[in-house]
């Protein structure tokens, strides 16, 4: 199901602002990735097979390549051919605002992708206080993807607070995701989020994951 990450990637964008209220999942195409599931759902034989799969470390043959946007206040490392797009995020009053993202998607459907957005519609609900803001988002996106939570870190990256999940769901999809909220100078404040997904645990690359991670980043926009 090819269309499936892209689609998810954009209903975490949405669902991460807390607005979007999504209900025909298979009409849209992600049924694979967005199976029904719950943490009553999830027996002991799928959480141990995920777990399993989580073990194998080897990196994947993917070739890498440094990303520079100062414009936007980052550099990060993606696998070849990426792209730029659009997400929309639902706001307070039931429009839409443009979230910008960069993503990579490889032949196996495994999806690297960055978004961020200034004064996001998500802070400005949680007075752009930074802890409700990064818990909200993340529960917004574990509901709205219909993944279960099997860890969460609490970060400072570049001295800006974050929160790094680990999630899956019932079809066996995985899920790695990095926010970071950063206070910039005025009133703008700005949201990133990492997102790694992979069709599979065992298309899921301990070292790509970290890779990813670890390569971003930020630096002050347009420096």
């Amino acid at each position: 199901m090819k269309n499936w990450p892209y689609i998810l990637i954009v209903l975490i964008v949405i669902g991460g602002a807390g607005f979007l209220v999504y209900s025909d999942r298979q009409r849209l195409g992600v049924g694979h990735m967005l199976g029904a599931s719950s943490a009553s759902e999830n027996t002991g034989e799928s959480t141990s097979g995920v777990s399993a799969a989580l073990n194998a470390m080897k990196p994947s043959k993917a070739k890498w390549r440094s990303i520079s946007r100062p414009a936007d206040g980052f550099t990060v490392e993606l696998p070849a051919g990426t792209r730029d797009s659009e997400a929309p995020a639902f706001n307070e009053t039931g429009s839409t605002e443009p979230v910008k993202m960069l993503e990579s998607t490889s032949d196996d459907d495994t999806v690297y992708a960055i978004t961020w957005q200034d004064n996001p519609p998500i802070a400005r609900i949680n007075n752009n206080v930074p802890d409700r803001t990064l818990d909200q988002a993340q529960d917004g996106m574990l509901s709205r993807t219909q993944t279960t939570l099997m860890s969460q870190t609490r970060i400072v990256a570049g001295g800006s607070p974050g929160r790094e999940i680990l999630a899956h769901n019932a079809s066996g999809g995985v899920l790695n995701a990095r926010l970071i909220y950063v206070k910039l100078p005025g009133a703008n404040d700005r949201l990133y989020t990492l997102m790694a997904l992979f069709p599979t645990a065992g298309a899921r690359h301990e070292q790509d994951v970290t890779r990813f991670f670890n390569s971003f980043v930020m630096s002050a926009p347009g420096a």
